[in-house]
């Protein structure tokens, strides 16, 4: 199990939401442009690694449930996250009240997110998901400042964020290796969940932004990046053969 990829997985989430205490000026244009481009990412590997590889192992006839039921988790949890995981800020009129749907449905979507990496041999996830959670963890850190948060239980809140999708990781691996709980006959179902939930993450960060459906040419770089990127990791890990 690859250490780095916990290191980078925690210091960018961690970073991501220290970043609330050094921003001076509104930074939300390029929270949107990290957004758009690790949404189109996630998109493509979604799409180029994970449902294949999950529809490779057995009983692959019934992954398109377990995506089916990810897609709808991944709706059940933004009833109370309110879309934090897609960079949103939401101003609470309450405060000094801790935001705990928010925080249990972050936490839980980011130990989710985690759990593919365990599959990921060529790296293809690890740097989309770290980049995903760069501008979750700055709004999730906006909204404990609005409540009120001391810089301390701010930072503390954050270090538990970021230890999620490491945790995921871990986990995952311990399962698909057959060292926790002898449940790794479950993997690829896990992995049809996971897909579900990056298939409407993904999705919904690419066009809820875009007025009138119009999408603005630096989101569209963004985009087109994200993918021409996941195409090159695609053409030269091998799986187009």
């Amino acid at each position: 199990m690859e250490v780095w990829k916990i290191l980078i997985l925690f210091f960018c989430a961690f970073f991501g939401g220290l970043s609330i205490f050094l921003v001076k000026s509104d930074k939300s244009q390029l929270l949107k442009l990290i957004l758009s481009f690790s949404g189109a990412y996630l998109f493509a590997i979604t799409v180029l690694h994970l449902i294949p590889d999950a529809y490779s192992g057995p009983d692959h006839a019934e992954i398109g449930i377990y995506i089916l039921i990810g897609f709808l988790l991944q709706i059940l949890l933004e009833q109370f996250s309110e879309g934090v995981e897609h960079g949103h800020i939401h101003k609470h009129d309450d405060t000094r009240i801790f935001p705990y749907g928010i925080m249990i449905s972050l936490c839980l979507h980011a130990f989710l997110e985690g759990m593919p990496l365990a599959a990921d041999q060529h790296n293809a996830l690890i740097f989309g998901i770290s980049l995903h959670h760069i501008p979750a963890a700055f709004a999730l850190a906006s909204i404990l400042m609005q409540n009120k948060f001391k810089s301390a239980g701010i930072i503390f809140y954050l270090a538990i964020f970021a230890i999620m999708a490491p945790l995921g990781f871990w986990v995952s691996n311990g399962i698909s290796t057959g060292s926790i709980g002898g449940i790794e006959v479950y993997f690829h179902k896990m992995m049809g969940i996971v897909i579900g939930i990056f298939l409407h993450i993904s999705t919904t960060i690419l066009f809820e932004s875009s007025v009138d459906h119009k999408v603005s040419k630096r989101k569209m770089v963004a985009v087109l990046l994200g993918i021409a990127i996941a195409l090159i990791g695609f053409y030269t890990s091998g799986h187009s053969h």
